[in-house]
């Protein structure tokens, strides 16, 4: 195997791992509700202590990352990832959830970061670079789908269980990213930044100011305002709404992350024939639709719990259709923001899709809980269509922005 392909094989797979680690927290939030009595109150907290934590240390990473070495920087953020899971089986308690997410959300800003920033030095143009984007972002998917298949062997089949063995999952993750750890130790170095192209804080927050990555910006707050309230709200949503047992409920929401993952595989075929836009647009479309009939499928399906998936509801399916045809949005939008800009911008620029991302993952999160609450799951996923068509909106100006300019250096 060459050099270039141990590093890309090691980024895939940490990325899958930070897959797996990130999207925890629907199952998380059943979990702790059913054996540790937390409230759903409580619990919508989950999601701000790992985006919050991001967005905050995202902040400073994409100016100081190279500086300190981009693999040096990734091997640190795994072993606080160890740590982190290590941590959750042996305290199994709420304050431990917060602070597993915070660590978790503070490796992952810089390992996304990083990611991002080594696929623009060992691709050579656009093509290149959004084709090793799907590849990542699918191995992310691909994480999303494990790990809740894996909470679901630990997770008993009543509607009501209070057991704690979910917390031996985190035994697994800890070893995966001991793994990463070394395979990334093991990768070549690539090429540092010197101190005078290093970016810098003052260079990020001045792109903020560009007509394209403004654009950009809303279109990514909105996109992972809906995934994050759809993703993190699932398991409960499939468990006290439409009446399936947890460890189905648990299981249902790995259908909806393989749906994604085989989403984004299938986006770039589409995108190379019928261009980003028009594949964009019609996941927009498909997403407001399937949200717009699973609200009163999901109403007045009796006190009875689903027992086997022949019994299952058809809008315990639907999610499969919105995860497939929402896929390829985000990864989309962000290769055509670093494939529009100069490769020595791209730090700067993961540091603010990754800041941004992370609000709109707590936004869309917090306001999903704060309905679930006060109203009912069903009008709490009927809201998520509003910011589809902010995005869809978002979409259309970010596409003149990006045939009127690109980003200057």
């Amino acid at each position: 195997m060459s050099p270039r392909s141990r590093l890309i094989f090691a980024l895939v797979l940490t990325y899958l791992a930070y897959g797996m680690l990130l999207n925890t927290v629907g199952t998380v939030i059943l979990r702790a509700v059913a054996s540790l009595g937390v409230n759903k109150a409580g619990a919508g907290w989950f999601d701000g202590c790992k985006d919050v934590s991001i967005a905050a240390v995202s902040f400073l990473t994409a100016s100081y990352m190279t500086r300190i070495g981009i693999r040096r920087a990734m091997a640190a953020a795994l072993a606080l990832s160890v740590l982190a899971c290590v941590m959750m089986p042996l305290a199994g308690a709420y304050w431990a959830i917060c602070l597993h997410f915070v660590m978790i959300g503070t490796a992952f800003a810089f390992i996304k970061v990083g990611v991002y920033t080594l696929i623009g030095q060992i691709t050579e143009n656009a093509r290149a670079h959004a084709a090793l984007t799907s590849i990542i972002e699918g191995g992310f998917m691909v994480g999303v789908l494990s790990v809740t298949v894996l909470f679901s062997l630990f997770v008993g089949n009543a509607v009501v269980d209070t057991g704690l063995e979910w917390l031996n999952v985190y035994w697994i993750l800890a070893a995966l990213c001991a793994i990463c750890f070394a395979l990334l130790l093991a990768a070549p170095d690539m090429p540092q930044a010197t101190a005078k192209d290093a970016p810098s804080i003052l260079a990020m927050m001045a792109l903020v100011r560009l007509p394209l990555v403004m654009i950009f910006i809303l279109c990514a707050f909105s996109y992972v305002f809906v995934e994050q309230g759809i993703g993190t709200w699932l398991p409960t949503f499939n468990n006290e709404v439409l009446r399936l047992p947890q460890s189905m409920s648990v299981l249902a929401g790995s259908f909806f992350a393989g749906s994604i993952a085989l989403g984004r595989l299938g986006g770039g075929v589409l995108i190379q024939r019928f261009g980003w836009y028009r594949v964009v647009n019609a996941g927009l479309f498909a997403v407001a639709a399937g949200i717009l009939l699973i609200v009163p499928l999901s109403r007045n399906l009796g006190p009875m719990p689903v027992t086997s998936w022949l019994h299952a509801p058809l809008a315990a399916w639907l999610f499969l259709g919105i995860g497939l045809f929402m896929a390829p949005i985000y990864p989309t939008l962000v290769s055509v923001l670093l494939s529009s800009s100069p490769r020595a911008r791209h730090a700067e620029l993961m540091g603010l899709v990754v800041i941004f991302s992370a609000l709109g993952g707590t936004a869309g999160s917090r306001l999903t809980a704060i309905l679930f609450a006060d109203l009912d799951g069903a009008t709490a996923f009927g809201c998520l269509v509003f910011p589809i068509v902010v995005l869809g909106v978002g979409t259309y100006v970010l596409r003149r922005q990006q045939m009127e300019r690109a980003i200057e250096v």
